[in-house]
């Protein structure tokens, strides 16, 4: 016969492996940042995208660390009226046309003042030829006691791009020579 001590220490331990108790990151932690910007992302049909982050100068003041909201600042004021400037797509979602139905987030590394979180996005239609264009990384740096996304990686066809990359280039391109 089965000790009942053994049955319910065992019993125990299952259920505390089991996903039903699995932690949820702290909201204000980087990977419950990110995990809230996702749950927005994937609502619905997941088609909505994640220009929330990106929209306006208040939404990136709340999302973006102060130096890449600056270099967003800079690359806005270059462009010209009508125009896109150098992030014509949804970094959020790696995409023209956002199709999330579910994400994963794993923190890769965190320290006192930075982290790498990386987003695995799963959409729909998994029209996506390479695997590496489904994740999206952020470094995040904190800020006043805040997390704030310091930059934003991923891959298109399997090429990397950066979000301060593409800012940096664009302002190097547009980066008018000074009259003497």
């Amino acid at each position: 016969m089965i000790d009942r001590r053994l049955l319910l220490l065992g019993l125990a331990g299952v259920l505390a492996a089991s996903p039903l108790h699995a932690q949820t990151p702290a909201a204000n932690e980087p990977a419950g940042i990110m995990t809230a910007i996702y749950t927005r992302v994937a609502k619905g049909k997941g088609e909505d995208g994640g220009n929330f982050v990106i929209a306006d100068k208040a939404a990136r003041a709340k999302y973006l660390s102060k130096a890449l909201a600056a270099q967003w600042a800079k690359m806005d004021a270059r462009t010209p009226k009508g125009e896109v400037g150098a992030v014509d797509f949804d970094p959020i979602t790696n995409s023209q046309d956002p199709d999330v139905a579910s994400f994963k987030v794993v923190s890769e590394k965190q320290e006192a003042d930075k982290a790498t979180i990386a987003v695995t996005l799963t959409g729909h239609r998994n029209d996506r030829k390479e695997q590496a264009d489904n994740v999206i990384r952020y470094d995040l740096v904190r800020e006043a006691g805040q997390w704030k996304i310091d930059d934003i990686r991923g891959a298109i066809d399997g090429k990397p791009w950066s979000i301060r990359d593409m800012l940096a280039e664009f302002i190097r391109l547009t980066d008018k020579p000074k009259r003497k």
